[in-house]
């Protein structure tokens, strides 16, 4: 859908150790996000654009995949280059298992 520009990973191997950012919505992040993501809303990116670190690698997540992709090629655009997007987003983070979990630790659902 958006070509072979945007740089991705599969859900089932996002290591854990990068920096997981969330670009859903409130309302998506509050029913269950994965227990070490960072949000930060698609809309609010270029406002918080300083908060996204450009010293390491970092894999943008959202509900299926299309969002992210947007936000991916965003900052590869503003001078990031160890950026990926989690293809399938959250629906697919769920499917292979990964943790879904709510701000206070109890198991989440992605909407």
């Amino acid at each position: 859908m958006f070509g072979p520009q945007v740089p991705s990973v599969p859900a089932s191997a996002v290591p854990d150790d990068i920096y997981l950012l969330d670009v859903r919505e409130d309302d998506e992040w509050k029913a269950g996000h994965a227990p070490d993501a960072h949000h930060l809303p698609m809309m609010e990116l270029p406002a918080r654009l300083a908060e996204v670190p450009d010293d390491r690698e970092v894999a943008v997540i959202c509900r299926s995949g299309g969002r992210s992709a947007q936000v991916v090629t965003y900052l590869m655009r503003n001078g990031w280059d160890q950026v990926r997007n989690v293809d399938g987003g959250m629906g697919e983070w769920a499917v292979a298992g990964r943790p879904v979990v709510t701000d206070d630790g109890q198991p989440g659902r992605v909407l």
